[in-house]
């Protein structure tokens, strides 16, 4: 068994809601590459909603509990942390294609990165100051990098 495989078998385990608001994308998000990204940045139990939405939506999502008046990319609602990591996290389809498409990085490559950005944030991870954002990429790039993705911050 190669140690990739070991990895995410020895990963908690985790409840998967996956929604498609946005449809666009469902070919490239089946639902056991989902969960094996998540998975593999989960350091306990984990129940975890993912919804797609398209701009309209994800634009109100940001703007009501965030106060910015755009779509991002991926949007982060945390309830619980312990003993299970109880969390939401919303993709804006077409904020990631555009995003994606400008980097030149592969669509997929895209959503297992900000699924496992999600997955970290709904853990306590953030990105606010320096010193966390440095912890949290090298967390992001130790995972996508196993997961077999090439590093996003190189």
């Amino acid at each position: 068994m190669g140690a990739a495989r070991r990895f995410l078998e020895s990963r908690p385990p985790l409840a998967l809601s996956l929604q498609f608001a946005d449809a666009s994308h469902r070919a490239q998000l089946p639902r056991h590459k989902v969960a094996r990204w998540i998975r593999a940045a989960l350091a306990r139990p984990a129940e975890i909603t993912v919804r797609l939405v398209g701009a309209e939506e994800g634009q109100a999502l940001n703007r009501d509990y965030r106060g910015k008046d755009y779509a991002t990319n991926v949007l982060t609602f945390d309830y619980s942390r312990e003993p299970v990591v109880v969390a939401d996290l919303i993709l804006c389809a077409p904020v990631v294609a555009a995003e994606a498409r400008a980097s030149r990085t592969p669509l997929q490559a895209h959503y297992a990165h900000l699924l496992v950005h999600g997955a970290l944030h709904a853990q306590g991870y953030d990105h606010e100051s320096d010193a966390e954002a440095k912890v949290m990429e090298a967390r992001e790039s130790e995972v996508l990098t196993q997961l077999g993705f090439a590093d996003p911050y190189r």
